[in-house]
């Protein structure tokens, strides 16, 4: 028997469902390519968590993924996105709030535990603040990095780069330097052949070949005949049953 394929509930009724336990707490709701996402209001967020974790019907016990999104063009330009699991409805459901810079977020480490490195996480790619978290501090880039690097607007050479200095005997930091020479890029495609002569390329003598080789035909190669790959009549009629002989070693020849 072929190993069935987890069955996930369907989100009907979801919306409705999270619509009356919400109630004006839900700003935003939709069903999109298979997926829920819920906008909520960003102050009540620790309400709203615990309603969609408690209510009956939805029942979101576990806290999976805390993402950021950056829309620079927007006034409240960060997108804070929790993904939750109903593990006795094995159901899925997304959960978004908008912030800026300035205006922080409540932490749902009160609820998660987990919480706490997703929301640190956030913090050290977007600078998103959370208000509630007592280890709020940078997981992922060195002490002292300057900037954000998801935030669109990071330029993408960053700011500083790090080298061992002989002289110092340790790791330095300094603002980064790009040479002229690793500036200078050449995009053509390397299928096209270059214009132009490497060094090294003047010692490369052409090979000389009486019959140059354009296919590669199993007269042209010298080996056997060719196996005829996947035939209908080597298949088993029921793919769940074995063919004959399967398992078995191979016999060696003498």
């Amino acid at each position: 028997m072929k190993a069935p394929a987890p069955r996930y509930a369907t989100n009907d009724g979801i919306i409705d469902a999270a619509t009356a336990a919400l109630g004006d707490m839900l700003l935003h709701a939709q069903d999109k390519v298979g997926e829920v996402s819920l906008t909520v209001d960003r102050d009540r967020l620790v309400i709203a968590m615990e309603t969609l974790r408690d209510t009956p019907g939805l029942k979101y016990e576990m806290l999976a993924e805390i993402a950021g999104v950056d829309y620079p063009e927007r006034p409240e330009r960060f997108d804070v996105v929790y993904h939750l699991l109903s593990m006795t409805r094995n159901h899925r459901i997304r959960v978004r709030v908008t912030t800026d810079e300035d205006k922080p977020v409540p932490s749902v480490t009160g609820i998660w535990y987990n919480a706490g490195w997703l929301e640190r996480e956030v913090y050290d790619m977007y600078g998103v603040l959370f208000t509630g978290n007592a280890d709020l501090r940078r997981i992922l880039t060195d002490y002292g990095f300057r900037g954000h690097p998801l935030r669109k607007d990071f330029p993408l050479t960053g700011y500083v780069e790090m080298r061992y200095s002989e002289e110092a005997k340790r790791v330095v930091y300094e603002p980064v330097k790009l040479a002229q020479d690793f500036r200078t890029f050449d995009f053509m495609s390397p299928w096209e052949g270059a214009e132009y002569v490497l060094p090294g390329d003047e010692k490369a003598a052409t090979p000389q070949v009486d019959k140059p080789k354009t296919t590669e035909s199993a007269a042209d190669t010298g080996a056997g005949k060719p196996h005829p790959g996947n035939q209908p009549d080597s298949k088993p009629a029921n793919a769940d049953v074995p063919s004959p002989g399967a398992g078995k070693p191979p016999v060696e020849d003498k």
